[in-house]
């Protein structure tokens, strides 16, 4: 089977062209500035290793796909000869809510269950509808599947997804912890799984997706016991631009003393705070690159960080009564010793145990890296997440019958 996997954006569309016979990626992409003046896709072949850039005009993103198409099939850049060697489309969708705890094959009316869910997450939902749209109209009767951020995280119990409010503001409007990440919490949980000498029911295990969003999550025996991020992805530790947990009172506190209203104090909250707002930079290369120049406010937020992390990690060992490994990824966790060597230190008196010299040397690349000393009590690794295979396993595993 080969399987396209989508992520659309309300602008974008990337994309990955998977071989599951080996599950190599074939060719990649991204469509950008949809439906603005500019659009263009870029596009690598990378059997061949060929690239390209073009300008095409996309009105939608059905216009994008066919792009895409035009890209795979392409006899200069191409990695199939047409369009019915794609055998089924995966999606990335954001939100799920309570209405799906796995990913499921699309239908009329799972698709208006979707729409049901988008107060949720309004832009990245509809961003998934038009991707799916786009994909409906460019390739008929293809079979789709949903692959769900939100549904790994369907297994927490009760007294962790609930909040504090009145219980008809869950019955009512839903309001619960859902989570965030789940994909990539899946991915490198079950990578880590593999690497423990115990079986899966047995296993403890804290993954923390570090980036400019980050979710920190407690992972027993395969399932998601708790997780960071909350009602929305603003919950959890401070992020590029997202403030992470606070008293809720001072939402109104800061409302009335700025004159906010709730969309203002909505995207002051999302877009202006965490490291851009307390030290001028919402990339974490800059905040410590500014930090190692004697940056006070930097290296507070470097503090803040670690500080935070170690937290929910210390927390989430007593939920799951003990724990077995501590796993890194994403753009920050896979990319920034500083920080895992800061969280690992404040851990040392829990027999966490840094190989400094590995740690050192480690970024992002295609291999699993242990971090942690032999004599370590907690197994610490980088694990370079995977959304893309995890959406492309899930599409051929539930299309496989489907294909024509």
């Amino acid at each position: 089977m080969k399987i396209l996997v989508i992520n659309a954006g309300s602008s974008s569309l990337k994309y990955q062209f998977f071989d599951m016979e080996n599950e190599t990626v074939l060719a990649k992409g991204n469509c950008d500035r949809i439906g603005i003046e500019g659009s263009a896709i870029k596009h690598k072949q990378l059997i061949k290793g060929v690239e390209y850039e073009e300008k095409t005009p996309m009105k939608d993103h059905s216009d994008a796909m066919k792009a895409v198409i035009a890209a795979l099939t392409s006899p200069e850049h191409g990695c199939i000869t047409s369009m019915d060697e794609i055998s089924a489309i995966g999606h990335r969708v954001v939100h799920g809510a309570s209405s799906f705890t796995e990913s499921v094959v699309a239908t009329d009316e799972i698709i208006e269950t979707i729409k049901s869910c988008r107060d949720f997450a309004p832009l990245h939902t509809d961003a998934s509808l038009m991707g799916i749209k786009g994909c409906t109209e460019a390739m008929p009767g293809k079979p789709q599947v949903f692959v769900f951020d939100t549904a790994f995280h369907q297994t927490m119990p009760a007294e962790a997804y609930m909040y504090g409010v009145s219980y008809d503001m869950y019955e009512e409007y839903g309001i619960r912890r859902y989570g965030m990440h789940g994909t990539s919490h899946r991915y490198v949980s079950g990578e880590m799984i593999k690497l423990l000498d115990k079986p899966e029911e047995d296993t403890k295990i804290v993954t923390c997706h570090l980036g400019n969003g980050s979710s920190i999550s407690a992972v027993k025996g395969g399932k998601v016991m708790d997780t960071s991020m909350g009602f929305t992805p603003l919950a959890g530790v401070i992020m590029g631009t997202r403030s992470g947990d606070f008293d809720p009172a001072m939402v109104t506190y800061i409302m009335e003393k700025k004159g906010f209203t709730p969309a203002k104090m909505s995207d002051y909250m999302n877009k202006k705070c965490g490291f851009l707002g307390l030290c001028g930079s919402s990339d974490c290369r800059d905040v410590e690159s500014a930090a190692k120049n004697g940056d006070k406010k930097a290296q507070l937020v470097l503090d803040m960080l670690a500080y935070q992390v170690t937290k929910y990690i210390g927390s989430y060992s007593a939920i799951m009564g003990g724990l077995d490994a501590i796993v890194f990824t994403a753009g920050i966790g896979e990319n920034t010793p500083s920080i895992r060597k800061a969280i690992a230190d404040r851990l040392a008196p829990f027999g966490v145990k840094l190989d400094e010299d590995v740690n050192a040397k480690a970024r992002v690349q295609s291999n699993i890296i242990k971090l942690s000393t032999d004599d370590s009590s907690v197994k610490v690794y980088l694990i370079p997440t995977n959304e893309e295979l995890v959406i492309a396993r899930d599409t051929a595993r539930l299309a496989k019958d489907l294909v024509k």
